[in-house]
């Protein structure tokens, strides 16, 4: 029977085959004088899941793959499933890419041994890290003007980090709840720090240059990075809140183009507000409400309560606002405002206990009635 690990590190990986050798070899002497393995959870495309196997049969040190065939909340899903799987509850997570130096590792296994800390950040931001690694000025920008964001949104649980944007971090598995994380997009250490007290310590380290492969940043990872940043901050309601701005943003843009073309403004105004509701409901299932997705009812089902709810909002709003502004004589810019405000609270409160409600077992309410009579027959009573 193998020996637990010492330590598991996580190394998630996507489309990495060239890096595979050259990562293991060097952590092979970083890690010499305690047990270690490698664990690669893999969502690649290219032959990676393959040379990871290839490599293990070479190696000194314990190396296994866990390729997903769904790629389920990118990178943050797959470091999650990496620490489920890890053998060990000491995990070291960092990227597959060469740009995290392996001989870092030693550097936070060194410092979590002081007792005093539950996570160790390797930091480029901190004594005589760096992360001249990064391409060119304007990714540097970026990730500097990110972590300030960062750092001003959660000044309590980040004020021990100074890099929160790493991907570069030891974990005590038993100090985080698992369950509690959702995985979106690739700051997984943010998620991890944004939602629970945690001891943080911190190394500094040199942000290396890529050898091989390309970057996975993108514009869509800075869109899933805001979406992250939002929901962690303010909970469903900003993302939520933010896709029906861009919704209005939309409608103006949809009437204006139609009434420039020379349709009647009514017209226009309802094939705007149609498509406009049927975009919002495809982003809200896509980024406000996508873990609850598998036990709410069926798409066409979901769609049709949102739909049929939203146009209904719509025909009580607009004549509650007239009623506002000719009765209570309340101007029309402070009566839209209000009924907009009342109009996003209901909205969101139907579609988070309704649209996206579990579903029910058939039968359920019957049971629930007989149950209650049951209690009543049988509670104790006065003579």
């Amino acid at each position: 029977m193998t020996a637990q690990p010492d330590l598991t590190i996580i190394v998630p990986t996507f489309n990495e085959s060239p890096n595979v050798a050259p990562l293991v070899r060097r952590l092979e002497r970083a890690t010499t004088g305690f047990r270690c393995e490698v664990l690669f959870v893999d969502d690649s495309s290219d032959d990676t899941p393959a040379e990871v196997v290839r490599v293990a049969a070479g190696s000194t040190m314990a190396v296994r793959v866990l390729h997903r065939d769904e790629a389920t909340g990118g990178l943050s899903g797959a470091v999650i499933e990496g620490l489920r799987a890890a053998g060990s509850d000491v995990c070291v997570v960092m990227d597959g890419d060469l740009q995290h130096p392996p001989e870092v590792v030693r550097d936070l296994v060194d410092r979590f041994s002081a007792g005093d800390a539950d996570v160790v950040v390797a930091s480029r931001y901190v004594d005589d890290g760096s992360s001249e690694g990064l391409a060119g000025l304007s990714r540097n920008l970026v990730s500097r003007t990110t972590t300030a964001l960062t750092k001003a949104m959660f000044p309590l649980r980040l004020r021990s980090c100074t890099d929160p944007m790493t991907g570069f971090f030891l974990v005590d598995r038993r100090r985080i709840d698992l369950e509690t994380l959702r995985p979106r997009g690739f700051k997984i250490l943010l998620e991890v720090l944004a939602r629970q007290q945690l001891r943080i310590a911190e190394v500094p380290f040199q942000f290396a240059e890529r050898i091989a492969g390309g970057s996975k940043a993108s514009v869509r990872q800075g869109f899933h990075f805001i979406a992250q940043l939002a929901a962690l901050r303010f909970g469903k309601m900003s993302g939520f809140a933010a896709i029906g701005l861009f919704g209005a943003l939309l409608n103006l843009l949809i009437l204006w183009t139609l009434t420039e073309a020379g349709l009647f403004y009514l017209w226009a105004a309802v094939i705007a507000s149609e498509v406009t509701i049927v975009g919002n409901f495809l982003l809200q299932e896509r980024f406000v409400f996508r873990e609850m997705l598998d036990e709410a009812t069926g798409r066409w089902s979901r769609f049709a309560k949102s739909f049929a709810f939203n146009n209904a909002e719509a025909v009580i709003r607009i004549p509650m606002m007239g009623l506002m502004v000719e009765s209570w004589h309340i101007s029309s810019v402070l009566a839209t405002a209000i009924t907009l405000v009342i109009a996003f609270i209901a909205r969101y409160a139907f579609h988070a206990l309704v649209v996206y409600a579990p579903r029910k077992p058939r039968f359920a309410r019957r049971e629930r009635v007989l149950q209650k009579v049951d209690e009543q027959a049988t509670a104790p009573g006065e003579l």
